[in-house]
């Protein structure tokens, strides 16, 4: 009889005390890992929303990016060297705009990501002449740095070497002659560069300052009117 009122008081206790146990614990992870998976959803749609934001924002306009230069230096301290790394670098959107930047930092992507923003605020317009070369030949200087531009006939390609030639890449332009004299220097070489480009001006631009047709201004160069006319108008910028 004590054995078998063991037993019976023993099933109850195994019954009753094991079973909401489990329950509690399956419905306390469940709720857990429910409520946690979702607030991790929640944060990836917050995160995707902001990322596509701001791809729209910047990807209004594809910028093409190119590395120029990248500098290592390095500063002795007590405990050894302190590497540091300064990058060059130009950004265009191939259709007239361009504009360059430095930056510096600890590390390599850090100086670009820096070098890129800096670029990107200072960008200038230069006119092109069918979309493809110069208006004009030009001079530009910057210290030591002296370079010549000028403008080439259609199929003549880039012919630059270095900084030089990742300006005209990013600026869109198809066709001109360069050359670079006095410095080998990347960051003189780019400002000489942007000195003779923001001294291009266009046909337009030279008409509306004198208040003369672009026709008038073309005909001089020993154009019939007929020719001033059609060039006048292939002139966009």
């Amino acid at each position: 009889m004590a054995d078998e009122t063991n037993l019976e008081a023993a099933a109850p206790v195994e019954s009753t005390g094991g079973e909401p146990q489990r329950e509690g614990r399956g419905r306390g992870r469940g709720r857990g890992g429910n409520d946690r998976g979702g607030e991790r959803g929640g944060r990836g749609r917050r995160d995707d929303r902001r990322g596509r934001g701001n791809n729209e924002e910047e990807g209004g306009e594809e910028l093409i990016e190119k590395l120029v230069h990248i500098n290592r230096v390095s500063k002795t301290v007590k405990g050894g060297k302190r590497f540091g790394f300064a990058a060059l670098v130009v950004v265009g959107d191939g259709k007239g705009r361009v504009g360059f930047g430095h930056g510096k930092a600890r590390e390599v992507p850090e100086a670009i990501t820096k070098a890129t923003a800096s670029a990107k605020k200072k960008m200038v317009r230069v006119p092109l002449k069918e979309g493809r070369t110069l208006h004009h030949d030009g001079k530009g200087r910057f210290g030591a740095g002296k370079v010549n531009v000028r403008s080439a006939p259609a199929g003549t390609g880039i012919i630059a070497g270095g900084p030089m030639r990742a300006v005209f890449e990013s600026l869109g332009v198809a066709d001109v002659v360069t050359k670079s004299v006095g410095t080998s220097n990347p960051y003189n070489m780019i400002r000489a560069t942007f000195d003779a480009l923001t001294d291009q001006t266009s046909p337009k631009s030279v008409a509306q300052r004198r208040g003369k047709k672009v026709a008038d201004l073309l005909g001089r160069g020993g154009a019939t009117a007929v020719e001033a006319e059609a060039e006048a108008a292939a002139i966009v910028e």
